[in-house]
């Protein structure tokens, strides 16, 4: 295994676990005690997690690790939310993308999807416009896909493309359908995202879409967030899972915006 191979798989495992020491570490990657040592100090230089006595952990970061690094606690929920949003869409629609764990989930989940791969005319099976630089390298590499990446400044939290550029290639495309993600959602606010550039730049791909749907799991319901997306006003469908309460559900439904579950009427 090379060492940005090694780097990344050390990553992945602290973002299952949490919490690693050196010999636990060192045993699943099959390397030394010393050369994990060493990787640990490179990935703290980074910033990419915090050495404690005998191992590291990620819980004092100071920002989040980039989406590809994340192991979420909701993870199954994210999963099915996302065989749902891919059961959706339809061969030869242009689909936007925002970045998000959930919406990395949706794209994996249509590059899966056989119907998508049969072989056809030589266009695009897919058209996927999003401004997810981990979305587009992963999808990039499908020639059934069509994969447009907006322009724009990296967010390294993120890894979503935002600003001024991102926003003149969004205003000259249309979308058949787009799957929002975000940090929180509630009746009254809509959808929200930490960032003022990231809600701008959804919220635009929102707009562009004939279908616009905002896609989260119930644990994101009630958590507020310092910048709105929108509510009924941009989005067509929350897309979410059944632990969402009933009264919850109402509130949304009254606000303009219907909920869907998967796997249950409506």
């Amino acid at each position: 295994m090379k060492r940005h191979e090694r780097l990344n798989a050390l990553l992945e495992l602290l973002g299952e676990r949490g919490r690693l020491d050196v010999e636990g570490a060192a045993t699943a990657l099959e390397v030394s005690a010393a050369t994990m040592r060493r990787d640990m100090d490179t990935l703290a230089e980074q910033q990419l997690l915090t050495r404690t006595r005998g191992g590291a952990v990620i819980g004092s970061v100071t920002y989040d690790l980039p989406i590809r690094y994340k192991h979420g606690p909701h993870a199954t929920a994210k999963r099915a939310l996302a065989e749902a949003a891919a059961g959706l869409v339809g061969r030869g629609d242009v689909v936007g993308l925002s970045g998000g764990t959930t919406t990395t989930e949706i794209a994996r989940a249509l590059a899966t999807r056989p119907e998508f791969a049969e072989p056809g005319p030589s266009a695009a099976q897919l058209t996927i416009v999003t401004n997810s630089l981990n979305i587009a390298h992963e999808l990039a590499v499908r020639p059934q896909f069509k994969t447009v990446l907006t322009g724009g400044v990296a967010h390294s939290r993120s890894f979503e493309l935002t600003g001024p550029f991102s926003e003149l290639v969004l205003r000259r495309l249309t979308l058949d359908i787009a799957f929002i993600g975000v940090n929180g959602i509630d009746a009254e606010s809509g959808g929200m995202v930490h960032d003022e550039a990231e809600a701008m730049t959804n919220r635009l791909m929102a707009q562009r879409a004939a279908r616009a749907v905002v896609v989260a799991d119930s644990s994101k319901v009630g958590v507020r967030c310092f910048a709105r997306i929108g509510d009924a006003d941009v989005f067509d469908t929350f897309l979410t899972d059944g632990r969402l309460s009933e009264a919850a559900r109402r509130e949304f439904a009254e606000r303009g915006l219907p909920v869907v579950i998967p796997g249950t009427a409506g």
